[in-house]
């Protein structure tokens, strides 16, 4: 099992800490990246719409719902092939 990274990051004004797997890291930066804004941006988004739970909890529902819509297959230079 990957071990858990914590970050620290500012969202919304004010300093937090996330800890997440390396691999949730990793499609994190790939997502932000792909819509051409900062991780923090898309950090605080998630935060703004998550109804329940920590924020962990909702940045992995968040990349779960994006990878299973292809998001991160769009990325791939060879999807589809």
């Amino acid at each position: 099992m990957p071990a858990v990274i914590k970050r620290s990051m500012r969202i919304a004004g004010h300093a937090t800490s996330i800890s997440l797997e390396e691999p949730f890291w990793r499609f994190l930066r790939q997502k932000a990246e792909s819509e051409g804004r900062s991780l923090s941006a898309l950090v605080e988004e998630i935060d703004r719409e998550r109804r329940e739970g920590n924020l962990s909890s909702a940045i992995r529902v968040h990349l779960l719902e994006w990878l299973i819509a292809g998001g991160a297959m769009a990325q791939q230079p060879d999807a589809g092939s």
